[in-house]
């Protein structure tokens, strides 16, 4: 494909979307001919369009009906819009607004406030996860034996929170065999938040070197009731459900109580951050592109802040036709903001 049939299909792919996105319904061709801004004819509009139907960036729901953009078509929209510069009078605007409204204390009126104001920007649903140094972070675990198989479970977090529990192993262990894998758990996993600490116990029960080693495996099986059940307490807001269904943008009841319950389970939905949340910046995951199938109708879009000693998030979560600009331009700035408020907060 030469350079300027690339730079058309670009910009009908665009002009589609952006139509899409605003009526909600199948874009025509005749539309385009006018919305791309090309001076073309409809006879190459619809050549174009046949192409990138082709290639998998939009879709004809039905025969006589015009197109609509697929998943695929949305990565390629965002990605253009994300080699956009972005205007800082966004982060202005949401700074002012917090140094204003702000009270209390700082982190958690920061975090309510601004989850409110990227729900009301985008008319998503938005949230804002508080720096993973604020969970509770683990300690050290002690094994009491209080009969044959129940055992008293004492686990120290870092500034001398202790969570008791009793639990029953299932089989006698000697007081030596508990002492060795309290040491063992204590050397894989002290420093780690609770959350975290649950998550890579999982992750070494599915290594298979595991079924080798007895200490570790009997280490394993105490640290899966250890860290069962513990309050999370990497704290989440979230805001605008309702914005989910004023207007629906197509999308079933299923498919909106899927994220419903996510939502108000809110642990749920702090597992789903971690997993796309690898490094600093602006991270977009769109429909197919969700590791979990109940999320491919919605897209999110997340940021990361600094505090000054850790990393949080902040983003909206939507249907996947979503104002994909506004939204982007209003994560973007949030985030700027905040991390600005909480380094600086005078």
């Amino acid at each position: 494909m030469n350079p300027e049939t690339q730079e058309r299909s670009k910009r009908v792919l665009a002009a589609l979307i952006r139509e899409y996105i605003s009526s909600g319904d199948p874009v025509p061709s005749s539309l385009l001919v006018t919305a791309a801004g090309l001076g073309v004819s409809s006879a190459t509009v619809r050549s174009i369009l046949a192409r990138l139907e082709d290639d998998g960036f939009i879709q004809q729901p039905h025969t006589s009906s015009g197109r609509i953009p697929t998943d695929r078509g949305y990565r390629f929209y965002v990605d253009l819009l994300l080699d956009t510069k972005r205007s800082p009078r966004t982060a202005s605007a949401v700074e002012a607004r917090l140094r204003r409204d702000s009270s209390g204390p700082l982190l958690d009126s920061v975090l309510s406030h601004v989850s409110q104001l990227l729900s009301q920007a985008s008319r998503q649903v938005g949230f804002a996860l508080r720096p993973e140094h604020e969970a509770a972070v683990f300690d050290r675990v002690e094994f009491i034996s209080l009969s044959a198989a129940r055992v008293l479970v004492v686990i120290v977090a870092r500034g001398g929170h202790v969570i008791q529990k009793v639990v029953d192993i299932g089989e006698p262990l000697a007081a030596e065999d508990l002492r060795e894998a309290a040491n063992y758990l204590n050397t894989e996993f002290s420093g780690l938040p609770l959350h975290r600490a649950r998550e890579a116990v999982l992750d070494r029960i599915n290594e298979e070197r595991l079924l080798y080693d007895a200490l570790v495996a009997r280490a394993m099986r105490l640290a899966t009731s250890t860290f069962a059940d513990l309050p999370d307490e990497r704290v989440i807001f979230v805001e605008g459900t309702a914005s989910l269904l004023e207007e629906t943008h197509g999308l079933t009841l299923d498919m909106l109580r899927t994220l419903l319950e996510m939502i108000e389970e809110k642990q749920r939905l702090v597992r789903v951050l971690n997993e796309y949340i690898d490094g600093p910046g602006l991270t977009v995951v769109i429909g197919a592109e969700h590791l979990h199938a109940g999320l491919r109708p919605f897209s999110l879009i997340a940021s990361t802040y600094e505090d000054g000693s850790g990393t949080g998030t902040i983003g909206v979560i939507g249907p996947t036709r979503m104002r994909y600009s506004r939204a982007i331009a209003v994560v973007d700035g949030a985030a700027q903001a905040v991390s600005r408020v909480l380094r600086d907060p005078n």
